[in-house]
């Protein structure tokens, strides 16, 4: 028979996997209840697409998230098991993308014909603000950002690389570049296209247009913070204030705690007659 230090060491092994799997359920669980109670206050279909860095089981390895295929494949899932008059309300919280996914979410969130409110309670880059050009309301807490929906090739933005037979003689330019610009200038046409199909239905061809290059063209750097007052501007159907059922909702998906936290506070609201206590 085993001797008891065995069995003990076996039991902490497992616990060391069972712990992480049993906790991951109860969040799970304590996030599809805020979810229902989000869609019984507002009478929609709520669906969340948060990507957070996560740390997965007792080891703690980073987990880096972002829109890709599964993500598409989920949120057409969930719009498929919509009434189409039915409301739909899309919490995105995103770094951005891969292209094809974030296209596929768009174009579905265009075709349904009940209202599509975006909520932004902190930033919706790249892939995420393409999904915002889709939505009928954008609402976004008054310090979230929105961002440019330049390409990109491997590392390089597209606009970069078309910079490049403008800056150097074609005899000083290697193949390999000449054929990363041709895809790059595709790319750029294929993205202004797109977006400008998604804002025509709400502003004048134009506008749209001027909207669409604005965007895709590399104004801007990738990571360009697009404000609430600047999208207003820009003419995107933007509005401030998320209920508060949205933030119960982000406050179920942390970002992995590093080992030395940088921002400490009391975590309950202060009001001001609090201050002299």
């Amino acid at each position: 028979m085993p001797d008891i230090w065995t069995v003990l060491l076996v039991a902490a092994i497992l616990l060391l996997f069972a712990v992480p799997v049993a906790q991951q359920q109860v969040v799970r669980v304590r996030r599809l209840r805020a979810i229902r109670d989000l869609e019984a206050e507002r009478r929609t279909r709520v669906i969340a697409l948060i990507h957070r860095q996560e740390r997965i089981g007792f080891l703690g390895i980073p987990l880096f998230r972002y829109i890709d295929i599964n993500d598409s494949e989920e949120v057409l899932r969930a719009i498929r098991l919509t009434e189409p008059e039915m409301p739909i309300d899309f919490v995105v919280h995103t770094p951005g993308g891969l292209v094809l996914s974030s296209e596929q979410i768009a174009m579905a969130l265009r075709r349904h014909k009940g209202m599509v409110t975006i909520f932004v309670p902190h930033y919706a880059m790249s892939g995420g603000t393409l999904l915002c050009l889709a939505a009928d309301e954008v609402a976004m807490d008054e310090n979230a950002v929105l961002g440019p929906v330049d390409p990109r090739i491997g590392d390089y933005p597209a606009a970069s690389i078309l910079r490049v037979p403008r800056l150097k003689p074609p005899e000083e330019i290697e193949d390999k570049t000449f054929i990363m610009v041709d895809i790059a200038a595709k790319a750029q046409n294929q993205m202004r296209e797109f977006v400008a199909v998604l804002l025509r239905d709400r502003m004048g061809a134009e506008r749209a247009d001027r909207l669409a290059r604005l965007l895709t063209e590399g104004t801007w750097t990738h990571d360009y913070p697009i404000t609430f007052e600047q999208a207003r501007d820009l003419g995107l159907p933007v509005t401030p204030g998320i209920p508060a059922g949205v933030y119960r909702l982000m406050d179920l998906f942390p970002q992995a705690m590093p080992r030395r936290p940088s921002v400490a506070y009391v975590p309950v609201p202060y009001r001001e007659e609090e201050k002299g206590r």
